[in-house]
């Protein structure tokens, strides 16, 4: 298979998460990278982040109210505004319907992203479920969002992307080169501090769990870099589809 390296850096860019923090896992340095050299960044993140904990007696609500704020941080963390859109889903139980496909519709002809990045939803064996909807989502938004016939009612006009980049991909062709900003990433990924017993492995406040979190992150950097037909030491990798 063709391995592709490095998109032009796109105006904008429009990333979808199925929670908090996936964004951050799937393409943060990709996304630190960019808004580096002036793309502005769009976050979308289709579900509460209600059920991101192992301690059944939190505050649900609390923890909602939490996570928003975490992946607020984490935008800034990579280099943009802050700029975040939630779209309210119950953890657990988004589903590819109308009234979801709508909602990111119009974030994506209201910000007229020129890159659309968003979960692979052919990836076999992926257990949850979330995932596999949001990555369906937002594959058929892109669709809905360049044709004037699909949903009359949501302005502004039509807006199709120039490229459509899916992490966690099943057949990676397309590595984007992240040398340099490992780190933002992993500053991103450290600010849903929410997740870091549930997600990361990390006790609050433990300095070698912490390291040896980021170390995993960085090793799979250098194993997507490794897919790159030319030298690249930290990566990360997507399915590219540019025929939108």
């Amino acid at each position: 298979m063709s391995v592709t390296v490095d998109l032009p850096v796109p105006g904008r860019a429009l990333a979808v998460g199925a929670h908090p923090d996936d964004i951050e896992f799937g393409a943060g340095a990709t996304l630190a990278k960019w808004a580096a050299a002036g793309c502005r960044l769009l976050h979308v993140v289709c579900t509460d982040g209600s059920k991101g904990t192992w301690d059944p007696s939190t505050d649900t609500v609390a923890l909602v109210e939490v996570r928003q704020a975490e992946q607020r941080a984490a935008s800034l963390a990579l280099g943009g505004s802050g700029d975040v859109e939630f779209l309210g889903w119950i953890d657990g139980e988004l589903e590819n319907v109308t009234s979801a496909r709508a909602q990111l519709v119009a974030a994506i002809r209201r910000f007229r992203p020129d890159v659309v990045l968003g979960h692979d939803p052919w990836k076999r064996y992926r257990l949850h479920p979330d995932h596999r909807h949001a990555g369906f989502l937002t594959v058929d938004a892109v669709v809905a969002a360049r044709d004037p016939h699909f949903f009359r009612d949501i302005g502004p006009a039509p807006h199709r992307p120039g490229t459509l980049l899916l992490f966690e991909a099943d057949e990676p062709d397309h590595v984007e080169r992240v040398d340099g900003f490992a780190d933002r990433k992993i500053g991103a990924l450290l600010a849903h501090r929410s997740q870091w017993r549930s997600t990361m492995g990390i006790d609050d406040g433990d300095e070698d769990q912490t390291a040896r979190f980021a170390d995993r992150v960085i090793a799979e950097l250098v194993a997507h870099a490794a897919l790159a037909p030319s030298t690249v030491t930290h990566g990360e990798a997507f399915k590219a589809i540019t025929d939108v």
